[in-house]
């Protein structure tokens, strides 16, 4: 019995002492702000990019932007053989109206979009971003 409470009360005594029961340890206090993180999956706000742009980056590029493992831009290439660009941000045949169907329903293995994944007004501003390159029509 002497020896059961021996062993208890020296596993008190350790958990004690290496913080497990009781106190903790101290926290050291940072003063001011915390730091911002660096990393970000927003891209910066810049001067002189048309708007959309940031939007377009956000939410569009990860799949057809340019560059290698870009999944929309291979299946367009395929599609299209070359008679139309594969980059969205490159064609003038988009309308504002087939751009919000397509994010709004998908098509092919591209999936839809919710308004609570991409809002009314970041849609718009993608419409306007990839149609700013087609021919206006004239009177």
């Amino acid at each position: 019995m002497k020896r059961a409470l021996l062993s208890i009360a020296l596993v008190s005594v350790a958990a004690l002492g290496i913080g497990i029961v009781g106190t903790r340890p101290a926290v050291a206090q940072r003063e001011g702000p915390a730091p911002k993180s660096t990393w970000t999956t927003e891209t910066p706000k810049s001067q002189g990019e048309p708007r959309g742009y940031v939007q377009y980056q956000d939410y569009c590029a990860v799949c057809h932007g340019a560059g290698v493992g870009k999944p929309g831009t291979i299946a367009l290439q395929q599609k299209y053989k070359g008679t139309e660009p594969a980059l969205l941000a490159d064609r003038t045949d988009l309308t504002p109206q087939l751009i919000k169907t397509y994010v709004r329903n998908g098509i092919s293995v591209m999936p839809f979009f919710r308004k609570t994944e991409i809002s009314d007004a970041d849609l718009d501003a993608i419409a306007a971003y990839l149609t700013r390159n087609n021919k206006r029509a004239t009177r």
